[in-house]
């Protein structure tokens, strides 16, 4: 009798906690106002962009938590489209376009208003245990997912300007030189890596844009788990950046947000691979700022300065930076 009850009770009760599960995902005007993100700086007359990578993970972890605060600054910033620096989908990518992954890890999860906006991605180690191809084809499927090609480019317009913005999207992952021989990253070995350094070298050159902006997984520089081990990636590619007087080079791969800044070199290096989980970073002597913390990261954009914000899943912005214009 007494399980009968129990059972009735829940029957019962369930409903409303649906219910009020629902009506918890309803924003309006007044849930952003009083909702209001601490410390974030907005500037008028600038290009806002969100950059987050590494979140790829069915809503676990803080992921969730992220999608809402990107969700938040999108509505402040009144931002135009959001970056994502690769592993979109973990521990092994998508088998198809019609893999569920879409739905549960990104559909699903990035639902909030002013989410629905241009994505522009690129492929992280994690993707590429998968099937590279069915990414690059939801792009055909999806109005808001952008990956043409495993490396591209975009030009914007900056807010009451004549300049742009250039963006530049690589593939790092044939740079990894321990993927040449480690077996679950077999398909990596059919991209043809001085292809694509051609390509960025003739791209960067080419272009007048007043900022350049190079955009991939793996990192160059860090303060996180792979401090020290990034020397291949940077080998291949941080001359070519340097060359060409490229403002900042955004990563993830590392599970944390950072800000690394060498001596004697021009190009910023950032880190926003904090979608869903995190792990420990240390400072080391080229560290800005590096913290293990959920989160994602704002850039604001105009022909004078680019201003970079690191947001917590929490809602509180823990490091801004401000570049100017070299040019």
């Amino acid at each position: 009798m007494l399980k009968k009850l129990i059972l009735m009770l829940t029957m019962l009760t369930t409903p409303c906690v649906l219910l009020a599960e629902d009506f918890s995902q309803y924003r309006d005007e007044l849930w952003y106002q009083k909702n209001a993100i601490s410390n974030l700086t907005v500037e008028d007359n600038s290009l806002h962009f969100l950059v987050v990578g590494d979140w790829g993970r069915n809503g676990h972890f803080q992921q969730k938590a992220v999608a809402s605060q990107m969700d938040n600054l999108m509505y402040w910033l009144d931002a135009e489209f959001i970056l994502s620096t690769g592993d979109n989908f973990y521990p092994d990518g998508v088998a198809s376009v019609q893999d569920p992954y879409f739905q549960s890890s990104f559909e699903q999860i990035y639902s909030y208003p002013h989410l629905f906006e241009p994505w522009y991605l690129v492929l992280g180690n994690h993707d590429y245990r998968g099937n590279v191809q069915a990414q690059i084809d939801y792009t055909q499927t999806s109005r808001r997912w952008n990956m043409p090609a495993r490396y591209y480019k975009i030009e914007k317009q900056l807010e009451d300007s004549n300049d742009t913005l250039l963006l530049v999207f690589i593939d790092t992952s044939p740079f990894e030189a321990k993927y040449q021989t480690e077996s679950k990253y077999i398909n990596v070995r059919s991209q043809d890596g001085q292809k694509q350094l051609d390509w960025l070298s003739n791209t960067l050159e080419q272009s007048t844009a007043k900022w350049k902006i190079v955009i991939g997984h793996h990192p160059m520089y860090s303060s996180g788990k792979r401090y020290g081990k990034t020397g291949s990636v940077r080998a291949a590619l941080e001359p070519i950046l340097e060359k060409y007087e490229v403002n900042a080079y955004f990563a993830g791969h590392e599970h944390d947000l950072q800000h690394n800044q060498i001596a004697d070199k021009n190009v910023h290096h950032f880190i926003s691979g904090a979608g869903s989980a995190v792990r420990d970073v240390k400072p080391r002597s080229f560290t800005q700022f590096a913290r293990a913390t959920a989160g994602v990261t704002s850039v604001s954009i105009n022909p004078e300065f680019m201003l970079v914000q690191m947001v917590s899943a929490q809602g509180d912005v823990i490091y801004h930076t401000r570049i100017n214009a070299s040019r």
